[in-house]
């Protein structure tokens, strides 16, 4: 070997040596610097958790700027501040919502608290009306003045009414259990409004109604149900001058956060006792969630992501007489109205009218996660469903003029019709075959 040889071989020798120190010295000087953010971060957690209980509710470490974790106070956070912390947390809808929703249950369930649930049962429900019959009941300005007559002279007794008696349901009884999502299937005029009407007791005290409703073992009459259930209508009433933003946000306001305060009250305490470090992101949604009073809530604006509101966001409503958003984007807005609201219990009534089948799949898929993670109930009422949407149900009722025909499991509805002599033909949809069989 000559000395060219030797003087090569320890240049290389020299070059790997270097090479593996300057490695070894970047990873330890990483780490370090590593070290010493969660160290940081750490010392915050801390310092929030030595806070008093009022203060600790209203404090999170909000990731900022070139990724450094800073204290916020949640019932200032901005818009924009409001638009990352979502990004993170529900970046695309279809993909990261359950995601999100099961970080949440994760959170609740690690510390052992049990989320409320939500049992609705209904018995013997008879609902009665009288109501005009064959040309008597066309909307005209003759029948309108002789009814407006006969009612006054009926009030005085001078003549009997000619109403005839209208049995809109008939000793209808079921169970409604939570996790699970029911669909409320029949043709029109077959009593599914005025059943989701009785069961969230806001029935037209006209009506002559007899029956129990009630929610885990408790009747209507001792408690107020409008503050655990919620009722979705087919009709779109809204005001015309108020964006979509504005509109939800003065429907989260007036229905308020519910027990979700004092939920998260406990699940600081026990976290505090466990020494249970929970993610950053999550502890700032679920503060700023519970915070009442908020012109701007970050749950209104997670709603407007996840029905796929955001292109319209801040566009009026519209009315007759000022133009507004489209007749799909309308109906979305008042599922909405209902969702940025604490209720458990939901009763949807046609909330697919004017949606495409896609539009429709991913309203009623979130609606499905929320329920199955957050244990809550729900049942909705669709003329014609898809049979994508329709296969994200667990329960079918079946209901035809005032009398429920079927209610149980999705997957055994078919076997159930055809051991009744009623065969499925192929090629065609579930849900249709179940809505002419009950004609």
């Amino acid at each position: 070997m000559d000395i060219s040889d030797v003087y090569r071989a320890n240049t290389n020798s020299f070059r790997r040596n270097s090479s593996t120190w300057r490695s070894n010295g970047l990873e330890m000087f990483s780490n370090s610097s590593r070290g010493e953010e969660d160290d940081e971060e750490a010392l915050k957690w801390a310092a929030l958790e030595k806070l008093p209980t009022f203060d600790r509710l209203r404090k999170g470490l909000l990731l900022g700027l070139g990724g450094v974790s800073s204290e916020v106070d949640v019932k200032d956070l901005g818009f924009q501040e409001r638009t990352d912390l979502l990004e993170r947390l529900v970046n695309v809808a279809e993909q990261d919502n359950e995601k999100f929703l099961l970080k949440l249950k994760n959170r609740i369930d690690r510390v052992g608290i049990d989320l409320p649930t939500i049992e609705v049962r209904f018995e013997h429900l008879n609902v009665k009306t009288e109501a005009y019959a064959g040309s008597r009941a066309l909307p005209s300005f003759l029948n309108f003045f002789a009814n407006f007559l006969e009612g006054f002279a009926n009030y005085l007794r001078i003549i009997r009414s000619r109403k005839k008696p209208l049995l809109i349901l008939n000793n209808v009884s079921g169970i409604l259990k939570p996790s699970r999502m029911t669909l409320l299937l029949g043709p029109p005029s077959s009593g599914k409004t005025t059943l989701l009407l009785a069961l969230a007791g806001m029935l037209d005290p006209d009506l002559k109604f007899s029956g129990n409703v009630t929610y885990n073992g408790h009747t209507m009459k001792e408690f107020i149900p409008q503050r655990t259930a919620a009722y979705i209508s087919q009709n779109d009433v809204h005001i015309g001058e108020m964006t979509v933003r504005e509109t939800l946000a003065f429907s989260a306001r007036c229905q308020g956060v519910g027990s979700n305060h004092e939920m998260l009250a406990e699940l600081l305490r026990r976290e505090k006792e466990a020494n249970i470090k929970p993610d950053a992101d999550v502890d700032v949604y679920m503060k700023a969630a519970a915070i009442e009073g908020q012109e701007a809530s970050i749950v209104t604006d997670y709603i407007i992501k996840i029905l796929g509101l955001d292109i319209c966001a801040d566009t009026l409503v519209g009315d007759e007489m000022t133009r507004g958003i489209s007749g799909g984007q309308k109906k979305r807005v008042t599922t909405g109205e209902i969702l940025v609201g604490p209720a458990k219990a939901l009763f949807m009534d046609e909330i697919s009218t004017g949606l495409d089948s896609s539009t429709t799949f991913q309203i009623v898929n979130s609606i499905r996660q929320s329920i199955h993670t957050l244990k809550g109930t729900v049942l909705i009422s669709l003329l014609q469903p898809e049979p994508e949407a329709y296969d994200l149900f667990d329960d079918i009722i079946l209901i035809s003029e005032g009398r429920i025909v079927y209610q149980g499991p999705r997957e055994n509805v078919l076997e159930f019709f055809q051991s009744m002599g009623f065969k499925c033909p192929e090629r065609k949809g579930i849900a249709d075959f179940l809505q002419e069989v009950s004609i």
